[in-house]
């Protein structure tokens, strides 16, 4: 099925896992997230993607051959982790874990509701 961005939204989300992670950096779809005081389930894993590309000031501190490898892989602090979901509610999102470092006390990365997203009309 194919899909069209309705909103955009990128705002905080709390993730929801039955059972944590093995890795925090590279996290698996979660079980549901929880967003504007509502808990939304995941009925179904639609599609996932990564993006280790360097962004801002971050984007030309490396050496080219260093970076071609890091855009495969990622390196500290740099990369997104995309899911596209299904959830209880009917509606269709984009969710994707940051693994940006914002500052010595906050090392976690962070997740974000990307967009809401929909079928065109007569699809």
């Amino acid at each position: 099925m194919d899909y069209r961005p309705l909103h955009f939204i990128d705002r905080p989300v709390e993730p929801v896992f039955d059972t944590p992670p093995a890795r925090q950096k590279t996290p698996p779809c979660p079980d549901g997230f929880s967003w504007d005081g509502k808990v939304y389930r995941v009925e179904q894993l639609l599609s996932e993607w990564r993006d280790f590309s360097r962004r801002g000031r971050m984007g030309n501190n490396m050496r080219p051959s260093h970076a071609a490898v890091a855009a495969g892989r990622g390196s500290l602090g740099v990369g997104r982790f995309y899911f596209r979901l299904l959830v209880d509610t009917g509606q269709v999102f984009d969710i994707y874990y940051d693994r940006a470092i914002r500052d010595a006390d906050d090392r976690k990365g962070h997740w974000f509701l990307y967009r809401e997203l929909g079928t065109m009309p007569g699809e």
